[in-house]
């Protein structure tokens, strides 16, 4: 039986047929090119994402409050038979003290700037404002809209978040580090 089956070169297929591909060099041609293209350009990427522009901190500040996040949800799902609020509790000042490490060694490049206790004090303060700024906001929401439905609220808060969450970047980067 004969197939058109592709095996490695030199390799027969299930059938003990030679490859279509076998004496082709697979090292000449558009895929080297191409591939060789690429990554260049992730290295260029990787290379910008690594340097101290606002908007690769910014990038870096995003993806450090997600694995914080992750750490909280982690933290929170393994307390969370203590009691929610104690899990609460925990899961933010742990999330908030790894946020803060990670902001201060990758995402502002402070470590030999900042020492670590500072970058505790500072960032934490920052994190209790951004706290109270929305709690204040959700007391708010439902004090003057307390018939908005859940959706409504989410996108609210989501909103408010991505404020406290940009304001705290700019304060981060402009007085802690």
């Amino acid at each position: 039986m004969n197939t058109t089956a592709i095996a490695a070169p030199g390799m027969g297929n299930a059938f003990g047929d030679k490859s279509i591909l076998s004496g082709i060099d697979l090292t000449v041609g558009p895929g080297p090119v191409l591939r060789a293209q690429w990554l260049a350009r992730l290295a260029r990427v990787s290379q910008y994402l690594r340097g101290d522009h606002a908007f690769a901190q910014l990038i870096r500040f995003a993806l450090v409050g997600g694995s914080s996040n992750i750490a909280y949800v982690l933290l929170f799902m393994a307390m969370n038979g203590i009691g929610p609020m104690v899990a609460n509790i925990a899961g933010s000042i742990v999330s908030t003290m790894i946020a803060n490490e990670l902001h201060r060694r990758l995402t502002f490049h402070a470590a030999g700037r900042v020492g670590w206790f500072s970058a505790q004090w500072e960032g934490g303060a920052l994190a209790m404002i951004g706290l109270l700024i929305s709690t204040a906001a959700l007391a708010g929401l439902e004090f003057w809209a307390p018939g908005l439905g859940e959706i409504a609220q989410a996108t609210a808060m989501i909103a408010v978040m991505a404020v406290v969450g940009g304001l705290r970047f700019l304060a981060l980067r402009g007085f802690v580090f």
